[in-house]
């Protein structure tokens, strides 16, 4: 396992759409690996492959407890199949945005359509913070980032921010 480092707004990655994955191989289950390292080293709850600059559809998720075995969670090529019409608001962050939050409005629950690590056809039905997670995560598979769900004034802001950032650390 191997930790990657992670792509930070406004790297031009992060608005990418994902390849699907072809088949389940040992490059995709070391891939998982490394990503769930990542992971738990950032400290996260969850990571798409695209936020280590790999543009595969996949994700992984643990949302375990502190003080709890973790339970790691991979996704090939997620897909929601249904999503319900009642909604929840959480607090989210990202490993790409590091250091802000902001309320985010979903679909409480969402049934996902997945490929686990061994190859095999799963559906997940969730509800809060999974499912939270989980529409966060696919949400990066498709080029949307958490940000993209607030107000534009606050997104121009975010942007802004991060892209000074970049722009000071490049000189």
């Amino acid at each position: 396992m191997t930790i990657k480092p992670l792509i930070i707004l406004p790297d031009p990655l992060l608005r990418q759409a994902s390849a699907p994955i072809e088949r389940v191989d040992t490059e995709v289950q070391r891939l998982a690996e490394d990503m769930l390292a990542t992971m738990y080293d950032a400290p996260g709850i969850g990571l798409a492959a695209i936020q280590i600059g790999v543009p595969r559809r996949m994700l992984v998720i643990d949302v375990s407890r502190e003080g709890e075995d973790k339970q790691p969670l991979v996704f090939i090529n997620p897909e929601i199949v249904t999503s319900s019409d009642d909604r929840s608001v959480y607090e989210e962050g990202c490993l790409s945005i590091p250091d802000y939050y902001a309320e985010v409005e979903r679909p409480a629950r969402v049934t996902v359509r997945h490929i686990d690590r061994d190859g095999k056809e799963q559906i997940v039905e969730a509800d809060g913070l999974l499912a939270t997670c989980l529409q966060h995560e696919i949400d990066h598979l498709n080029g949307v980032l958490f940000i993209d769900h607030i107000s534009r004034l606050k997104r121009d802001m975010v942007i802004k921010k991060f892209t000074k950032a970049a722009r000071a650390k490049a000189l």
